[in-house]
């Protein structure tokens, strides 16, 4: 299938490793040029290079740190000079910190916003003009299951994802006319870094190696198993593309079937 993303200028958040980086390995093997962003540049730099290396397409590293004010705008401005007109954003950032209600005080809450909420708000209005102008955009924003179905242990992510779902559909009606579609994906459990980081204190207090702990975690899924980051990829990938024109506001969730809700 011909995604229709030859020559697309694509920003991929937090895109140094994990599912990140697996979208940006996808679309720029679909034929998009592709611009990675990270908290740390030299990471962003090599993941950007390896990706050019195995696929052929133009992509370039970023090291900004999207919570912080102004740093959305500039990375989007050092993206066009590099590989022009953007033409898809793929919102991602790195979760906020695991923590109970009684654990979080304002500054983990302030800063939490600052990252999930105020860093997609900030990048849509960078992009949004030229898409408009353009009349042809794509923007993904990748959440997680928690905007359907509360992970214990995950209140910031809880509380504050589906902010970012709400604003994201109803962005994707006023910019429909445009040619621009809104989507988000909610991922379930994938085999990242993060994933490991999440359960190595559950791994703890239960006197178990994180990898038994993700183990027994893996036989309550339905497939058995975590995802893969280029499964979630792929999906990233088409609701880019061309093919995905008509899919505009949608929450897709990508967890296996691991989640029982029925919307």
């Amino acid at each position: 299938m011909d995604l229709g993303l030859t020559g697309k200028v694509a920003l991929v958040g937090g895109s140094s490793r994990g599912l990140g980086y697996a979208c940006a390995r996808e679309l720029a093997t679909e034929g998009a040029k592709v611009s990675l962003c990270s908290r740390d540049g030299d990471q962003a730099v090599a993941a950007a290079r390896r990706i050019s290396d195995e696929t052929g397409s133009e992509t370039v590293g970023f090291g900004f740190d999207l919570s912080i004010t102004g740093a959305p705008e500039a990375w989007a401005a050092a993206s066009r000079e590099r590989l022009g007109d953007v033409d898809i954003l793929v919102h991602n950032t790195g979760g906020p910190p695991p923590g109970h209600f009684e654990d979080l005080d304002d500054m983990a809450w302030e800063a939490a916003f600052e990252l999930l909420v105020l860093s997609a708000v900030r990048l849509f209005r960078a992009v949004l003009p030229g898409m408009r102008q353009r009349k042809w955009g794509r923007i993904v924003a990748i959440e997680s299951i928690s905007v359907k179905e509360p992970i214990d242990g995950l209140l910031l992510s809880n509380a504050l994802r589906p902010g970012v779902v709400a604003v994201a559909k109803a962005l994707s009606r006023s910019v429909a006319a445009d040619g621009i579609t809104v989507n988000c994906v909610a991922p379930g459990s994938y085999a990242t870094q993060r994933a490991r980081q999440l359960a190595a204190a559950s791994a703890e207090k239960s006197g178990i190696s994180v990898d038994t702990f993700l183990r027994q975690k893996a036989e309550s899924f339905p497939r058995r198993r975590p995802g893969e980051p280029e499964e979630l990829a792929a999906v990233v990938a088409f609701l880019c593309s061309q093919r995905a024109a008509n899919v505009n506001g949608a929450t897709v969730v990508a967890d296996g079937g691991a989640i029982r809700s029925l919307t």
